[in-house]
Protein backbone atom coordinates (compact mmCIF):
# COMPACT_ATOMS: atom_id res chain seq x y z
CA UNK A 1 0.00 0.00 0.00
CA UNK A 2 1.32 3.60 -0.58
CA UNK A 3 1.70 5.87 2.33
CA UNK A 4 -1.53 8.19 2.57
CA UNK A 5 -1.08 11.76 3.31
CA UNK A 6 -2.82 13.83 5.96
CA UNK A 7 -4.29 16.25 3.40
CA UNK A 8 -4.14 16.20 -0.22
CA UNK A 9 -5.42 20.07 -1.48
CA UNK A 10 -4.03 19.18 -5.34
CA UNK A 11 -6.96 17.15 -6.95
CA UNK A 12 -7.73 16.36 -9.98
CA UNK A 13 -11.36 15.49 -10.75
CA UNK A 14 -12.78 12.74 -12.12
CA UNK A 15 -16.25 13.39 -13.51
CA UNK A 16 -18.19 10.68 -14.72
CA UNK A 17 -21.03 11.19 -17.27
CA UNK A 18 -24.05 8.86 -19.01
CA UNK A 19 -27.38 9.99 -20.83
CA UNK A 20 -29.58 9.29 -17.62
CA UNK A 21 -26.92 11.99 -15.75
CA UNK A 22 -28.75 14.92 -17.72
CA UNK A 23 -26.36 17.89 -18.66
CA UNK A 24 -22.44 16.45 -17.77
CA UNK A 25 -21.13 20.25 -18.17
CA UNK A 26 -23.41 21.71 -15.92
CA UNK A 27 -22.61 18.88 -13.26
CA UNK A 28 -18.77 19.28 -13.88
CA UNK A 29 -19.09 22.64 -12.29
CA UNK A 30 -21.04 21.62 -9.62
CA UNK A 31 -18.33 19.36 -8.80
CA UNK A 32 -15.50 21.82 -9.14
CA UNK A 33 -17.56 23.88 -6.84
CA UNK A 34 -17.96 21.71 -4.51
CA UNK A 35 -14.59 20.65 -4.62
CA UNK A 36 -13.20 24.73 -3.99
CA UNK A 37 -15.49 24.21 -1.26
CA UNK A 38 -13.34 22.00 0.47
CA UNK A 39 -10.86 24.24 0.01
CA UNK A 40 -8.73 22.01 -2.77
CA UNK A 41 -7.41 23.48 -5.79
CA UNK A 42 -9.02 22.04 -8.97
CA UNK A 43 -5.71 20.84 -11.19
CA UNK A 44 -7.60 19.48 -13.87
CA UNK A 45 -10.26 16.93 -14.51
CA UNK A 46 -10.88 13.96 -16.89
CA UNK A 47 -13.88 13.30 -18.27
CA UNK A 48 -15.63 9.50 -18.52
CA UNK A 49 -17.98 8.12 -20.42
CA UNK A 50 -19.69 5.41 -18.30
CA UNK A 51 -22.68 3.85 -19.36
CA UNK A 52 -22.22 0.60 -17.88
CA UNK A 53 -19.93 0.44 -14.60
CA UNK A 54 -17.00 -1.16 -14.55
CA UNK A 55 -17.53 -2.99 -11.14
CA UNK A 56 -13.48 -2.85 -10.15
CA UNK A 57 -12.95 0.93 -10.97
CA UNK A 58 -16.16 2.23 -11.97
CA UNK A 59 -14.57 3.42 -14.90
CA UNK A 60 -13.32 1.57 -17.71
CA UNK A 61 -9.66 0.27 -17.19
CA UNK A 62 -8.37 2.43 -20.31
CA UNK A 63 -9.79 5.71 -18.51
CA UNK A 64 -8.66 4.49 -15.44
CA UNK A 65 -4.74 4.25 -16.81
CA UNK A 66 -5.66 8.30 -18.35
CA UNK A 67 -6.15 8.92 -14.82
CA UNK A 68 -3.00 7.55 -13.55
CA UNK A 69 -0.98 9.28 -16.00
CA UNK A 70 -2.90 12.54 -15.20
CA UNK A 71 -2.15 12.30 -11.86
CA UNK A 72 1.70 11.42 -12.20
CA UNK A 73 1.73 14.90 -15.05
CA UNK A 74 -0.58 17.47 -12.57
CA UNK A 75 1.66 15.87 -9.45
CA UNK A 76 -2.19 15.42 -7.77
CA UNK A 77 -2.32 14.23 -4.14
CA UNK A 78 -6.28 13.03 -4.31
CA UNK A 79 -8.21 12.10 -7.04
CA UNK A 80 -12.11 13.51 -6.38
CA UNK A 81 -14.73 10.92 -8.29
CA UNK A 82 -18.03 12.83 -9.34
CA UNK A 83 -19.99 9.40 -8.44
CA UNK A 84 -20.64 7.37 -5.25
CA UNK A 85 -18.46 4.39 -5.65
CA UNK A 86 -18.20 0.88 -3.75
CA UNK A 87 -15.31 0.69 -0.98
CA UNK A 88 -13.83 -2.30 -3.61
CA UNK A 89 -13.87 0.71 -6.63
CA UNK A 90 -12.55 3.41 -4.20
CA UNK A 91 -9.62 0.76 -2.66
CA UNK A 92 -9.25 -0.53 -6.46
CA UNK A 93 -8.60 2.99 -7.78
CA UNK A 94 -6.65 3.80 -4.99
CA UNK A 95 -4.27 1.08 -5.20
CA UNK A 96 -4.25 1.83 -9.39
CA UNK A 97 -3.43 5.46 -8.68
CA UNK A 98 -1.36 5.48 -5.83
CA UNK A 99 -3.00 8.29 -4.35
CA UNK A 100 -5.74 8.92 -2.15
CA UNK A 101 -9.69 8.49 -3.84
CA UNK A 102 -12.52 10.31 -2.42
CA UNK A 103 -15.75 9.88 -3.92
CA UNK A 104 -18.80 12.67 -3.95
CA UNK A 105 -20.46 11.00 -0.82
CA UNK A 106 -17.14 11.53 1.03
CA UNK A 107 -16.78 14.91 -0.29
CA UNK A 108 -19.82 16.08 0.69
CA UNK A 109 -18.95 14.60 4.24
CA UNK A 110 -15.95 16.38 4.90
CA UNK A 111 -17.43 19.49 3.52
CA UNK A 112 -20.36 19.52 6.33
CA UNK A 113 -17.45 18.41 8.40
CA UNK A 114 -15.66 21.76 8.20
CA UNK A 115 -19.06 23.73 8.07
CA UNK A 116 -20.89 22.37 10.84
CA UNK A 117 -20.86 24.86 13.86
CA UNK A 118 -23.44 23.31 16.77
CA UNK A 119 -22.92 20.60 18.51
CA UNK A 120 -25.83 19.24 17.45
CA UNK A 121 -24.73 19.71 13.65
CA UNK A 122 -20.70 18.58 14.58
CA UNK A 123 -22.62 15.16 16.50
CA UNK A 124 -24.32 14.77 13.13
CA UNK A 125 -21.63 14.85 10.39
CA UNK A 126 -19.60 12.63 12.88
CA UNK A 127 -22.21 9.87 12.96
CA UNK A 128 -22.58 10.12 8.75
CA UNK A 129 -18.85 10.46 8.29
CA UNK A 130 -18.27 6.82 10.69
CA UNK A 131 -21.39 4.57 9.28
CA UNK A 132 -19.55 5.87 5.80
CA UNK A 133 -16.30 4.86 7.08
CA UNK A 134 -17.28 1.25 8.62
CA UNK A 135 -18.09 0.25 5.11
CA UNK A 136 -14.37 0.96 3.68
CA UNK A 137 -12.05 -0.20 6.78
CA UNK A 138 -9.16 -2.12 5.11
CA UNK A 139 -7.14 -4.82 6.04
CA UNK A 140 -4.41 -2.77 6.17
CA UNK A 141 -2.48 -2.89 9.18
CA UNK A 142 -2.18 -6.83 10.11
CA UNK A 143 1.46 -6.20 11.10
CA UNK A 144 -0.30 -4.36 14.53
CA UNK A 145 -2.12 -7.62 15.26
CA UNK A 146 -2.20 -8.39 18.95
CA UNK A 147 0.36 -11.13 20.26
CA UNK A 148 -0.98 -14.46 19.84
CA UNK A 149 -2.02 -16.36 22.71
CA UNK A 150 -0.05 -19.28 24.06
CA UNK A 151 -2.42 -21.39 26.04
CA UNK A 152 -4.49 -24.02 25.37
CA UNK A 153 -7.44 -23.01 23.43
CA UNK A 154 -6.18 -19.22 22.95
CA UNK A 155 -3.59 -20.30 20.49
CA UNK A 156 -3.88 -18.36 16.97
CA UNK A 157 -3.67 -14.46 15.79
CA UNK A 158 -5.14 -11.98 18.34
CA UNK A 159 -7.41 -9.51 17.37
CA UNK A 160 -6.46 -7.73 14.37
CA UNK A 161 -5.85 -4.57 14.16
CA UNK A 162 -8.64 -4.25 11.73
CA UNK A 163 -10.77 -6.04 14.10
CA UNK A 164 -9.89 -3.70 16.58
CA UNK A 165 -10.49 -0.38 14.55
CA UNK A 166 -14.02 -2.29 13.81
CA UNK A 167 -14.83 -2.30 17.12
CA UNK A 168 -14.20 0.55 18.29
CA UNK A 169 -15.71 2.44 15.14
CA UNK A 170 -19.10 0.46 15.73
CA UNK A 171 -18.95 1.45 19.85
CA UNK A 172 -18.16 5.24 18.98
CA UNK A 173 -21.25 5.27 16.82
CA UNK A 174 -23.32 4.15 19.19
CA UNK A 175 -22.57 6.51 21.67
CA UNK A 176 -22.77 9.49 19.06
CA UNK A 177 -26.23 7.91 18.30
CA UNK A 178 -27.03 8.09 21.81
CA UNK A 179 -25.66 12.03 22.31
CA UNK A 180 -27.84 12.69 18.92
CA UNK A 181 -30.90 10.92 20.38
CA UNK A 182 -30.80 13.28 23.33
CA UNK A 183 -29.98 16.74 21.46
CA UNK A 184 -33.03 15.69 19.15
CA UNK A 185 -35.46 14.99 21.96
CA UNK A 186 -34.81 18.80 23.20
CA UNK A 187 -35.40 19.67 19.95
CA UNK A 188 -38.35 18.02 19.76
CA UNK A 189 -39.56 18.94 22.82
CA UNK A 190 -38.98 23.25 21.42
CA UNK A 191 -40.89 22.11 17.98
CA UNK A 192 -44.11 20.51 20.68
CA UNK A 193 -43.95 24.17 22.86
CA UNK A 194 -44.41 26.05 19.28
CA UNK A 195 -47.07 23.56 18.50
CA UNK A 196 -48.76 24.21 21.73
CA UNK A 197 -48.41 27.91 20.80
CA UNK A 198 -50.18 27.78 17.54
CA UNK A 199 -47.14 29.74 15.81
CA UNK A 200 -48.04 28.99 12.45
CA UNK A 201 -44.13 27.09 11.66
CA UNK A 202 -42.54 27.81 7.58
CA UNK A 203 -39.50 26.37 6.57
CA UNK A 204 -37.05 27.33 4.15
CA UNK A 205 -35.94 24.61 1.15
CA UNK A 206 -33.53 24.82 -1.97
CA UNK A 207 -31.04 23.54 -3.59
CA UNK A 208 -27.64 24.63 -2.18
CA UNK A 209 -26.58 28.40 -3.28
CA UNK A 210 -30.14 29.38 -3.98
CA UNK A 211 -30.04 31.89 -1.34
CA UNK A 212 -32.15 30.18 1.49
CA UNK A 213 -29.80 32.02 4.39
CA UNK A 214 -29.57 35.36 2.87
CA UNK A 215 -33.89 35.23 2.77
CA UNK A 216 -33.66 34.45 6.13
CA UNK A 217 -31.73 36.85 7.20
CA UNK A 218 -33.94 39.67 5.07
CA UNK A 219 -36.82 38.13 7.04
CA UNK A 220 -35.59 38.11 10.51
CA UNK A 221 -32.74 39.47 12.40
CA UNK A 222 -31.49 36.01 12.39
CA UNK A 223 -27.66 36.60 11.72
CA UNK A 224 -27.29 33.52 9.54
CA UNK A 225 -23.41 33.20 7.56
CA UNK A 226 -24.48 33.56 4.24
CA UNK A 227 -21.80 33.54 1.56
CA UNK A 228 -21.45 32.73 -2.25
CA UNK A 229 -20.77 28.54 -1.20
CA UNK A 230 -22.06 25.35 -1.53
CA UNK A 231 -23.23 24.56 1.90
CA UNK A 232 -23.00 27.98 3.70
CA UNK A 233 -25.31 26.90 6.24
CA UNK A 234 -25.77 23.16 8.06
CA UNK A 235 -26.80 23.73 11.61
CA UNK A 236 -30.73 24.95 11.90
CA UNK A 237 -31.73 28.12 12.94
CA UNK A 238 -35.25 29.19 14.14
CA UNK A 239 -36.17 32.60 14.45
CA UNK A 240 -40.01 35.04 15.09
CA UNK A 241 -41.07 36.70 12.25
CA UNK A 242 -43.81 39.50 13.47
CA UNK A 243 -44.37 41.83 10.49
CA UNK A 244 -47.17 39.38 9.07
CA UNK A 245 -50.86 40.52 8.64
CA UNK A 246 -51.83 36.80 10.06
CA UNK A 247 -49.85 37.60 13.25
CA UNK A 248 -46.15 36.12 14.62
CA UNK A 249 -44.78 33.21 12.64
CA UNK A 250 -42.01 30.93 13.01
CA UNK A 251 -39.19 30.26 10.26
CA UNK A 252 -36.17 27.87 9.92
CA UNK A 253 -33.53 27.66 8.11
CA UNK A 254 -32.32 24.30 6.80
CA UNK A 255 -29.50 22.72 4.74
CA UNK A 256 -29.77 23.06 1.27
CA UNK A 257 -30.17 19.85 -0.60
CA UNK A 258 -27.89 18.21 -3.44
CA UNK A 259 -28.23 15.83 -6.03
CA UNK A 260 -27.11 12.52 -4.39
CA UNK A 261 -26.88 13.58 -1.36
CA UNK A 262 -25.57 10.73 0.78
CA UNK A 263 -28.48 8.45 3.24
CA UNK A 264 -26.43 8.09 5.69
CA UNK A 265 -25.93 12.41 5.73
CA UNK A 266 -29.99 12.65 5.70
CA UNK A 267 -30.36 9.95 7.92
CA UNK A 268 -28.07 11.88 10.55
CA UNK A 269 -29.37 15.32 9.96
CA UNK A 270 -33.04 13.84 11.50
CA UNK A 271 -33.05 16.98 13.75
CA UNK A 272 -32.39 19.61 10.85
CA UNK A 273 -34.90 17.63 7.93
CA UNK A 274 -37.37 17.68 10.51
CA UNK A 275 -38.24 21.98 10.39
CA UNK A 276 -39.16 21.04 7.19
CA UNK A 277 -41.04 17.82 8.04
CA UNK A 278 -43.36 19.85 10.90
CA UNK A 279 -43.72 22.83 8.96
CA UNK A 280 -47.00 24.33 7.97
CA UNK A 281 -45.47 25.47 4.82
CA UNK A 282 -42.29 25.41 2.75
CA UNK A 283 -40.74 28.03 1.16
CA UNK A 284 -38.93 26.04 -1.74
CA UNK A 285 -36.20 28.70 -2.85
CA UNK A 286 -34.82 28.21 -6.51
CA UNK A 287 -32.16 30.58 -8.08
CA UNK A 288 -34.50 32.58 -10.91
CA UNK A 289 -30.80 33.17 -12.76
CA UNK A 290 -30.07 28.94 -12.92
CA UNK A 291 -31.36 27.43 -16.29
CA UNK A 292 -31.66 24.27 -14.24
CA UNK A 293 -33.67 25.21 -11.77
CA UNK A 294 -37.23 23.03 -12.47
CA UNK A 295 -34.41 20.16 -12.63
CA UNK A 296 -33.21 21.32 -8.75
CA UNK A 297 -36.25 21.52 -8.10
CA UNK A 298 -37.02 18.03 -8.37
CA UNK A 299 -34.21 17.01 -7.11
CA UNK A 300 -35.26 18.91 -3.82
CA UNK A 301 -38.74 17.41 -3.97
CA UNK A 302 -37.11 13.86 -4.13
CA UNK A 303 -35.40 14.43 -0.92
CA UNK A 304 -38.30 15.75 0.76
CA UNK A 305 -40.54 12.83 0.09
CA UNK A 306 -37.60 10.90 0.88
CA UNK A 307 -37.61 12.51 4.51
CA UNK A 308 -41.72 12.55 4.81
CA UNK A 309 -42.22 16.00 4.06
CA UNK A 310 -43.43 15.56 0.01
CA UNK A 311 -47.11 16.44 1.59
CA UNK A 312 -46.59 19.96 3.25
CA UNK A 313 -48.30 22.65 1.44
CA UNK A 314 -45.18 24.78 -0.77
CA UNK A 315 -44.90 27.93 -1.85
CA UNK A 316 -42.43 28.51 -4.31
CA UNK A 317 -39.61 31.35 -4.29
CA UNK A 318 -38.00 32.47 -7.36
CA UNK A 319 -34.55 34.30 -5.75
CA UNK A 320 -31.88 36.28 -7.37
CA UNK A 321 -33.92 38.18 -10.08
CA UNK A 322 -31.70 40.85 -9.88
CA UNK A 323 -28.84 38.16 -11.46
CA UNK A 324 -31.62 37.33 -13.71
CA UNK A 325 -32.95 40.82 -14.61
CA UNK A 326 -36.50 39.90 -13.95
CA UNK A 327 -39.05 42.14 -12.68
CA UNK A 328 -40.66 41.05 -8.80
CA UNK A 329 -44.05 39.84 -9.12
CA UNK A 330 -46.87 37.17 -7.38
CA UNK A 331 -47.95 34.45 -9.19
CA UNK A 332 -51.63 33.45 -8.48
CA UNK A 333 -53.36 30.15 -10.09
CA UNK A 334 -56.58 29.99 -11.26
CA UNK A 335 -58.57 30.26 -8.22
CA UNK A 336 -56.25 33.25 -6.86
CA UNK A 337 -54.03 31.44 -4.25
CA UNK A 338 -50.28 33.00 -4.49
CA UNK A 339 -48.46 30.14 -6.36
CA UNK A 340 -44.82 32.05 -6.84
CA UNK A 341 -43.40 34.67 -5.85
CA UNK A 342 -40.43 36.41 -7.65
CA UNK A 343 -37.72 38.36 -5.36
CA UNK A 344 -34.17 39.18 -4.56
CA UNK A 345 -33.08 38.38 -0.86
CA UNK A 346 -30.26 40.56 -1.32
CA UNK A 347 -31.36 43.86 -2.68
CA UNK A 348 -35.07 43.31 -0.86
CA UNK A 349 -36.61 44.29 -3.89
CA UNK A 350 -40.42 41.78 -3.72
CA UNK A 351 -40.24 40.93 0.07
CA UNK A 352 -42.85 42.94 0.72
CA UNK A 353 -44.73 40.71 -1.71
CA UNK A 354 -43.51 37.76 0.07
CA UNK A 355 -44.76 39.23 3.20
CA UNK A 356 -48.16 40.24 2.01
CA UNK A 357 -48.12 36.39 0.29
CA UNK A 358 -47.01 34.51 3.74
CA UNK A 359 -49.78 37.26 5.70
CA UNK A 360 -52.68 35.42 3.06
CA UNK A 361 -51.40 31.83 3.77
CA UNK A 362 -51.14 31.44 6.97
CA UNK A 363 -53.77 33.78 8.48
CA UNK A 364 -56.08 32.11 6.13
CA UNK A 365 -56.00 28.67 7.65
CA UNK A 366 -56.62 30.43 11.15
CA UNK A 367 -59.42 31.02 13.46
CA UNK A 368 -59.76 33.88 15.51
CA UNK A 369 -62.58 33.79 18.03
CA UNK A 370 -64.86 33.29 21.01
CA UNK A 371 -66.58 30.00 22.00
CA UNK A 372 -68.92 29.53 24.34
CA UNK A 373 -68.79 25.92 25.71
CA UNK A 374 -71.32 24.57 28.95
CA UNK A 375 -69.45 23.01 32.05
CA UNK A 376 -70.30 19.78 30.63
CA UNK A 377 -67.62 20.58 27.98
CA UNK A 378 -64.70 19.54 30.03
CA UNK A 379 -62.89 17.09 28.28
CA UNK A 380 -63.18 19.20 25.15
CA UNK A 381 -62.03 22.41 27.09
CA UNK A 382 -58.84 20.33 28.08
CA UNK A 383 -58.04 19.52 24.47
CA UNK A 384 -58.34 23.00 23.30
CA UNK A 385 -55.89 23.98 25.73
CA UNK A 386 -54.00 21.31 24.94
CA UNK A 387 -53.59 22.06 21.49
CA UNK A 388 -52.30 25.49 22.64
CA UNK A 389 -55.56 26.81 21.00
CA UNK A 390 -57.05 28.89 23.75
CA UNK A 391 -55.44 32.59 24.37
CA UNK A 392 -57.56 33.76 26.91
CA UNK A 393 -60.87 32.00 29.12
CA UNK A 394 -63.49 33.10 31.50
CA UNK A 395 -65.67 31.08 33.12
CA UNK A 396 -69.44 31.56 34.94
CA UNK A 397 -72.38 29.89 35.85
CA UNK A 398 -73.10 29.16 31.88
CA UNK A 399 -69.85 27.79 31.04
CA UNK A 400 -66.65 28.80 29.61
CA UNK A 401 -65.98 31.54 27.33
CA UNK A 402 -63.07 31.05 25.43
CA UNK A 403 -61.31 33.23 23.01
CA UNK A 404 -59.44 31.11 20.19
CA UNK A 405 -56.47 31.75 17.98
CA UNK A 406 -55.61 28.88 16.03
CA UNK A 407 -55.28 26.91 12.69
CA UNK A 408 -58.60 25.25 11.45
CA UNK A 409 -56.27 22.06 11.14
CA UNK A 410 -55.89 21.99 14.75
CA UNK A 411 -60.02 23.23 15.68
CA UNK A 412 -61.35 20.65 13.16
CA UNK A 413 -60.63 17.36 14.57
CA UNK A 414 -61.95 18.94 18.16
CA UNK A 415 -65.32 19.80 16.89
CA UNK A 416 -66.05 15.92 16.21
CA UNK A 417 -68.69 13.53 17.56
CA UNK A 418 -69.11 15.26 21.27
CA UNK A 419 -72.25 16.28 21.75
CA UNK A 420 -70.34 19.56 24.10
CA UNK A 421 -68.85 20.12 20.43
CA UNK A 422 -71.69 22.26 18.61
CA UNK A 423 -70.77 25.36 19.44
CA UNK A 424 -67.22 24.76 18.05
CA UNK A 425 -68.69 23.48 14.71
CA UNK A 426 -71.26 26.05 14.19
CA UNK A 427 -68.54 28.49 14.90
CA UNK A 428 -65.68 26.95 11.97
CA UNK A 429 -68.81 26.52 9.67
CA UNK A 430 -69.47 30.24 10.42
CA UNK A 431 -66.10 31.58 10.43
CA UNK A 432 -65.32 30.16 6.54
CA UNK A 433 -61.36 30.69 6.08
CA UNK A 434 -59.83 34.12 4.82
CA UNK A 435 -60.15 33.13 0.77
CA UNK A 436 -56.21 33.70 -0.69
Amino acid sequence: MFDRKKKGERALLVLPHSRSMGDGVRRGEEFAELVRSAGAEVLGHVAARVEDPNPRYYIGTGKADEVAEAVRALEADVVLVDHILTPVQERNLEKHLSVRVVDRAGLILDIFAQRARSHEGKLEVELAQLKHLATRLVRGWTHLDSQRGGAIGLRGPGETQLETDRRLLGERVKMLSKRLEKVQTQRTQQRRSRLRNTVPRVALVGYTNAGKSTLFNALTTGGVYAADLLFATLDPTVRKVDDLSCGPAVLADTVGFIRELPHDLVAAFRATLAEARDADLLLHVSDAADDERELLRRVVNGVLEEIGAGDVPQLSVMNKIDLAGLPARVDRDAEGKPSQVWLSAATGEGLDGLRVVLGELLGGERVHATVSLSLGAGRLHARLKAAGAITAERIDDSGWHLDLDAPRSVLAPLAGGDEHAAPLRQLLEAEAPVEA
